[in-house]
């Protein structure tokens, strides 16, 4: 490669490129969580504000336009993209996406910044091939590459999504819609709340967050105690939050309590529960009377739960470890609603998690699937006479819902769909809440009302 760096050895780079291109190559090579990979580097690189943000722009962004930016680069490396080192190739993508899709970072800095990473690693080794590659890129003015001449795959190829979900999604919703539900998963998510309505009020919440934070908050659309805060940073870091008078949580997440609404005094199970995002809104619902146990098969995650249940000051909540199968014949009939917020594939949140579309095969679908009815099962038998049960998960796929739900109503005649007597939103159909991102602005989530006779 002839073309020579125009950058010198002493030129500074900024701790958010170098935190992001880290947790990238973890997210890769090692499978990790981008969340969690994120998460742990932030408190361990103790970054300030504004550098924890850039962070989280970058791995995200990064993640969410991966195969956008693949088709971007291609033309401008001699080399293909998928056959480069981790390293490289995520440092390429980290680049162009602050050259392609965002706009404040100037392109000579960006260049210059990756070039000098490179020169760190492996006597500065790829460095020439890194700075030719983003040079040619800065210096094609944006101009992109043709498309695929198959419209789904020039759609996955546009909007960064694999052509298997791609695919699936053009079959079931039309590719135009398909587009719109592709669009909002790319979308960064709101930041929302539930407000936790042991301890206050919206109204007075969003006075606190005001004064304290001076954080603007305004109410959600559907769900009754939510509330989204625009450009709150770390709301976590907030003392209303410490207090307890606050949670993270999506407003289509919220909308599944409401869908089971259980009543003060009932006794409720929460059968694949931690976090205890849900759990300790159903304690909310029930006004802090009743029993509301929550079992995770997880011993660490369940202690997450005892946690936020401390937190929010719920005290109806019981934590009880295994899984459904494993505890199901120690309550046979002992509750009068049971949650089954069953674990997925994730591909209605990948708002939130866009990593989720770059780990996830079609086939493993199925694999779900026969793991969901497994737990579904339990988790009826442990339901009384008369009792409700709400099958969710945060996914549109019909091999996780309809698959699971449909088959188990033929078996069990005496378990039927059932309307609640009042909902935020309308439904589906009878029993069915479909959340759809393009549609209703949450994360994707179904969920099915099942009532016993």
């Amino acid at each position: 490669m002839t073309t020579r760096s125009a950058v010198s050895p002493g030129t500074a780079v900024s701790p958010a490129r170098v935190e992001a291109l880290r947790i990238l190559c973890r997210v890769e090579e090692d499978q990790a969580f981008a969340d969690l990979a994120l998460e742990a580097a932030l408190e361990r690189a103790k970054l300030p504000p504004r550098d924890r943000a850039l962070t989280t722009e970058l791995v995200y962004g990064t993640l969410r336009w991966q195969r956008r930016l693949d088709w971007i680069l291609a033309p401008h490396s001699r080399r293909r993209i998928e056959r480069l080192d981790p390293w490289v190739r995520n440092l390429l993508r980290l680049t162009a996406y602050q050259l392609q899709l965002l706009d404040k970072v100037p392109a000579w800095a960006a260049v210059n910044e990756a070039v000098a990473l490179a020169k760190r690693r492996a006597e500065g080794q790829a460095a020439p091939f890194i700075n030719a590659v983003l040079r040619s890129l800065t210096r094609s003015g944006g101009e992109l590459p043709p498309l695929p001449a198959d419209p789904v795959e020039a759609l996955a190829t546009r909007l960064s999504f694999p052509s298997w979900l791609a695919r699936r999604w053009a079959r079931r919703f039309g590719l135009e819609e398909a587009e719109r539900l592709m669009t909002a998963l790319n979308e960064r998510p709101p930041v929302t709340v539930r407000v936790n309505l042991l301890t206050c009020s919206r109204d007075i919440l969003i006075e606190r967050l005001s004064q304290e934070e001076e954080v603007k908050a305004s109410p959600t659309a559907l769900a009754p105690e939510g509330l989204v805060l625009e450009s709150p940073g770390p709301a976590f870091r907030f003392k209303a939050f410490k207090e307890g008078w606050f949670t993270l949580q999506d407003e289509g997440s919220m909308l599944i309590g409401h869908l089971l609404a259980p009543s003060p005094g009932e006794t409720v199970a929460d059968v694949c529960a931690a976090p205890g995002t849900k759990t300790t809104h159903l304690a909310a619902l029930m006004q802090n009377s009743g029993k509301v146990v929550a079992m995770d098969p997880h011993a660490g995650r369940l202690r997450l739960v005892a946690r936020s249940a401390a937190r929010l000051r719920v005290r109806i909540v019981q934590c009880r470890g295994g899984s459904a199968e494993i505890l199901a014949p120690k309550f046979k009939g002992a509750f009068d609603r049971v949650l089954v917020d069953a674990p997925c594939s994730n591909l209605g949140v990948l708002r939130r998690n866009p990593d989720v579309k770059w780990r996830r095969t079609e086939s493993a679908l199925w694999t779900l699937s026969n793991r969901q009815q497994a737990i579904l099962e339990a988790a009826a038998s442990i339901c009384r006479p008369g009792g409700t049960l709400v099958y969710a998960t945060c996914s549109l796929e019909p091999e996780e819902n309809e698959a699971v739900v449909f088959p188990f109503l033929e078996i069990h005649p005496e378990w039927r769909l059932d309307l609640p007597a009042k909902f935020p939103t309308p439904l589906e159909q009878p029993g069915v809440l479909r959340c759809l991102p393009h549609r209703h602005g949450t994360d994707g989530f179904t969920a099915f009302r099942l009532r016993k006779s």
